[in-house]
């Protein structure tokens, strides 16, 4: 007689909790006119600027987003660069 892995199916005991750790990055937060401070941190050919609709269009580890004024320009921990919105931000990262 063989034994045969058995196939568990996920259950409440199977969850996990789990915690971001704590890392400290750099952001700048776009507000439609510090295109010169945000190329600037960004030093990226990577980023296009819609002028007219005041959108910044960055490329990311995950394709091409967007940020809109008011979004804060994250530099990870890999040294890549995403946008955040401002209500996700204000949760996530506090000022040090």
């Amino acid at each position: 007689m063989t034994n045969k892995p058995t196939e568990s199916k996920p259950t409440e005991n199977n969850k996990m909790k789990f915690r971001k750790k704590p890392v400290t990055v750099e952001a700048i937060q776009w507000t439609g006119a510090n295109w010169e401070d945000v190329q600037d941190f960004v030093k990226s050919e990577e980023l296009i600027w819609e002028h007219s609709l005041e959108i910044l269009e960055i490329a990311t580890l995950e394709g091409n987003h967007l940020a809109k004024p008011g979004d804060w320009i994250i530099r990870g921990i890999e040294g890549e660069f995403y946008p955040v919105k401002p209500n996700i931000f204000k949760k996530t990262y506090e000022k040090v």
